[in-house]
């Protein structure tokens, strides 16, 4: 499996794709469908920026982004070949490996997964949601519960269902529930209502966030065209991190209920939680391999995948991009 090196004085591996694709006589772009996990928002921003400011098209690539949502099941679309590249996550993609599914991982936007615990105010940290009501959805409970569970000493007792309506939390300061960083904290301050959110990953919670899932035949019979849509949409978050004017254009055009609010919301909380890795200064897009076995062994050990899996299929390494530039 090749590597790159991440140096801080390296040139991007964008400028190197953008040369090549820029030089020689003219060609038709490379057409790249990608399906995010939901409806448009400020955590997919970086492949809308890509898609704004032309940085797919300085590539060589014709870039369709469209909208998941709770029916669309994005990675079923990818196998189908209605999707050449998906929103995607660790969890779901080694347990499609381990079906024998030819999904593989080729660059992570976010250093940490998302999910995280919304509590009350006066629950200042995980270890003090020890003795509430916690809210947890069906979903979650075959994927990081267990981690939660084990790390502190918590039961299946404490567990009520989360149904994605605030109401429970909102009428009892002994509940707490599962939350993403700009969703359910965003409503709760809409409300007037002071709370806490713990992100799982800063207690050792090892998957990435809204990783570039593709298949193996795309992988292998369209390498560069997957080299240079992970760069340029590296690059893009970057910039969005910068201006997100242009992609914020974008995702009110594809999710008219997504206020300016809620889109300044959810940048302030990815640039508080330093979710590109600036935290430590990684390069955007960055994976490695030992970070992908702390995801294999919390699986297997929680009886959610087989040890016989071959995790390393999970993921390549091939196609992340140098950067010099870090994310903050």
């Amino acid at each position: 499996m090749r590597s790159f090196r991440f140096e801080a004085g390296a040139s991007t591996l964008l400028a190197i794709t953008l040369a090549l694709a820029m030089a020689g006589p003219a060609r038709a772009a490379d057409k790249i469908v990608f399906l995010t996990s939901w409806y448009a928002q400020a955590e997919h921003g970086g492949f809308y920026q890509a898609k704004a400011t032309g940085l797919y098209e300085k590539a060589g690539l014709d870039v369709e982004i469209r909208m998941g949502g709770p029916q669309v099941n994005g990675l079923q679309l990818l196998l189908a070949g209605e999707a050449d590249a998906i929103m995607g996550y660790d969890i779901q993609v080694l347990q499609a490996v381990e079906k024998g599914l030819p999904a593989v991982t080729v660059a992570a936007s976010f250093q940490y997964d998302l999910q995280g615990m919304m509590t009350h105010d006066d629950v200042t940290s995980l270890a003090g949601i020890k003795d509430r009501t916690i809210l947890v959805s069906s979903a979650g409970m075959t994927a990081w519960w267990p981690w939660l569970k084990k790390k502190y000493a918590l039961s299946d007792a404490q567990v009520r269902a989360y149904t994605f309506n605030l109401q429970p939390f909102f009428a009892d300061r002994n509940v707490v529930q599962q939350a993403y960083p700009s969703s359910e904290p965003f409503q709760a301050q809409e409300k007037g209502v002071s709370v806490n959110f713990h992100l799982f990953a800063k207690d050792g919670y090892p998957p990435y966030g809204t990783t570039i899932v593709t298949t193996r035949k795309l992988a292998e019979g369209k390498p560069e065209a997957m080299r240079r849509f992970v760069a340029a949409s590296m690059e893009g978050w970057k910039s969005y991190m910068e201006d997100p004017a242009p992609a914020n254009v974008l995702i009110k055009a594809a999710n008219p209920k997504m206020s300016d609010g809620q889109i300044a919301f959810g940048i302030a909380r990815m640039k508080a939680l330093k979710v590109l890795g600036g935290e430590e200064k990684v390069p955007i897009g960055t994976m490695t391999e030992a970070r992908w076995k702390a995801s294999y062994d919390y699986l297997v050990g929680a009886g959610l995948l087989k040890a016989s899996t071959d995790w390393k299929r999970a993921f390549s390494l091939d196609f992340m991009p140098v950067l010099s530039a870090r994310a903050e």
